[in-house]
C-alpha cells in the first residue's frame, strides 16, 4: 500500500508547483482522513493493544496485540516526554475505551471503558534482571561505600547462583546429540508400542 501511495500520482495539466502541492490544490491533507481532525489535536493512527482487557460495554476478551484506529492526542507531559491518550472503539460492540501511557512506570493505563485482565508480576520474585532506578544509579556513581557494599552483594548473589549455572550447563551438553535422544525415543517408543500389542493379543486371546 505504501508503495501504491508513493508513486503514479497525476498531477493536472493546469496544476503549477510554485502555488503549492496537488494535495493543496484540491484542499486535502497528504494524511487524508486521518487527519480530519488534525485542528482539534487528533490524529487517527494504527494502535495495537499493549495487553489483554475485558471491554466494559460488552464484556468481551479482548486479546494483547489486537489492532484499532485509535484517535491520538497528547494530554501532557511527564517532564520532557509527552503523555499520549489513545480512544477506540470496540471491535465486538458500540463501547469506546481510552488508553494513556504512563512515562513513568513505563506502561499503559486504562482511563475508562475497560478494564485489565491481572497478569502482571514482581520481577525480583520472578527471578528476573532488575535494572537499578536512577537514585540507586547516582549513589553508585557518587558514594564509593555504597558502590563497595553494592559489588559485594552482586558477587554474593553471583556464587549463589554458580551452581544452577554449571546445572544448566551440564544439561545443555547432553541435549547437543540430537541424533542419539532421537533414537533413544524411538527405542522406547517401539519398546512401549511391543508391549501394548502383547498386552492387547493376550486380551482377544483370553
Amino acid at each position: 500500500m505504501a508503495e501504491r501511495k508513493a508513486v503514479n500520482k497525476y498531477y493536472p495539466p493546469d496544476w503549477d508547483p510554485r502555488k503549492g502541492s496537488a494535495n493543496k490544490r484540491v484542499g486535502q491533507h497528504p494524511l487524508r482522513d486521518r487527519a480530519k481532525k488534525l485542528s482539534q489535536g487528533i490524529l487517527v493512527i494504527r494502535f495495537e493493544l499493549p495487553y489483554n482487557i475485558w471491554c466494559g460495554g460488552c464484556g468481551s476478551h479482548v486479546g494483547m496485540g489486537v489492532r484499532y484506529n485509535a484517535e491520538k492526542t497528547k494530554v501532557g507531559n511527564y517532564y520532557s516526554t509527552p503523555i499520549y491518550k489513545f480512544r477506540m472503539k470496540c471491535h465486538l460492540c458500540d463501547n469506546y475505551f481510552e488508553i494513556q501511557t504512563d512515562p513513568k512506570n513505563h506502561d499503559y493505563v486504562i482511563l475508562c471503558g475497560a478494564r485489565r485482565k491481572e497478569q502482571r508480576w514482581d520481577p525480583v520474585a520472578n527471578e528476573q534482571v532488575v535494572p537499578e532506578d536512577k537514585n540507586t544509579q547516582k549513589k553508585l556513581a557518587t558514594d564509593a561505600m555504597f558502590k563497595l557494599e553494592h559489588g559485594s552483594n552482586d558477587q554474593q548473589k553471583g556464587a549463589e547462583k554458580t551452581q544452577s549455572l554449571a546445572v544448566l550447563e551440564e544439561s545443555k551438553i547432553s541435549m547437543q546429540d540430537d541424533y542419539i535422544l532421537n533414537r533413544m525415543a524411538r527405542d522406547q517408543f517401539r519398546v512401549s508400542f511391543a508391549l501394548t500389542c502383547l498386552f492387547l493379543h493376550f486380551l482377544v486371546s483370553k
